[in-house]
């Protein structure tokens, strides 16, 4: 193992991140009491330009209203982008208005480190002037070609200093216009390639955040009235080690859900690996044998994500999902 480790910036449970547009204040409610376990106040692309100062003053009220804690939930806002002129009063109002009770702010198209860094400066300050005793996170989409090829950059940044990055988020539509990738659904697979046109963005992607401790999340599956399509998007990337996917319609969060939380004889088998190694380790062995299988410290590690996965939501006071 080298000596350079960067442990995981921030845990959160985040198998499903539902988007909810800021300026439909009736979803907003509907949000807060879904299963989802992350809920962002959508301020960008779900919010036509005439109703953005509307939406953010919707999601203040609705940050200050609802306890989002209560109910079990994270909450989040996703800002408009820096290349906007709404940008910087989403910050300020947000911060302002209720930086004491809201967990997260998302930032859409991130490109270069400097991005991050004005995003940050700016919550520095609003943080200090208001005397705000919350850390607000942030969290970061990679949605375009410039934010892909800097993605080992944005991540190292954040590791190596105070940032408040804890999560990269792959947007696959912007993404995909950015690379005039031709697709046929939101996050879908194209039939003329041969195999998954979006692995070695969600590969290159989860290496980044996985190296300097972020949290990775899947985006967007367009086609709500395809829950098979939705099912095999997010298993591919749960497959890859992701944490979570979006839902745009709540009939996604329980796939999300159910996906991304370990099977009970998973989290089973996990305890057993432990088990074993111990009993090894006591007879001074370094490897043990389960089930007609070798477990080692590499098997250890495994087991110990799952098992923490599984008591993060069992504190949410779900149980592991039973098998079929």
């Amino acid at each position: 193992m080298s000596h350079s480790l960067y442990p995981l910036r921030r845990q959160r449970l985040q198998r499903s991140t539902l988007a909810v547009p800021a300026s439909n204040v009736t979803m907003i409610d509907k949000a807060a009491e879904s299963a989802a376990d992350v809920v962002f106040l959508d301020l960008e692309d779900a919010v036509a330009p005439p109703e953005k100062a509307q939406a953010r003053k919707n999601a203040v009220e609705a940050l200050n209203r609802i306890d989002w804690e209560a109910r079990g939930k994270t909450v989040s806002v996703r800002i408009n982008g820096l290349d906007t002129p709404y940008m910087y009063r989403d910050v300020v109002d947000i911060m302002e208005q209720a930086g004491d009770r809201v967990h997260m702010l998302l930032v859409p198209k991130l490109g270069v480190v400097a991005d991050l860094y004005m995003v940050e400066a700016l919550v520095n300050q609003i943080e200090q002037a208001c005397g705000l005793t919350r850390r607000v996170g942030i969290e970061a989409l990679i949605e375009t070609a410039l934010g892909m090829a800097n993605v080992e950059e944005i991540a190292r940044y954040a590791a190596t200093s105070d940032s408040r990055l804890e999560a990269l988020h792959f947007g696959v539509a912007d993404y995909a216009a950015s690379m005039r990738a031709r697709t046929v659904n939101i996050g879908g697979l194209n039939p003329a390639y041969p195999g998954d046109q979006w692995h070695a963005s969600l590969s290159r992607m989860i290496i980044a955040c996985r190296a300097y401790g972020l949290r990775a999340l899947d985006g967007p599956f367009g086609d709500f009235a395809d829950p098979d399509g939705y099912i095999l998007a997010a298993e591919r990337a749960a497959a890859l080690g992701f944490e979570g996917k979006w839902a745009i319609h709540p009939s996604q969060i329980e796939m999300a859900n159910t996906v991304f939380s370990p099977p009970e004889a998973e989290v089973t088998r996990a305890h057993r690996i432990i088990e074993e190694l111990r009993k090894a380790e006591a007879a001074g062995k370094g490897a043990a044998a389960l089930d007609g299988k070798m477990i080692d410290a590499a098997s250890e590690k495994m087991a110990m994500n799952v098992i923490s996965l599984a008591q993060a939501i069992e504190a949410r006071g779900q149980a592991p999902v039973a098998a079929e």
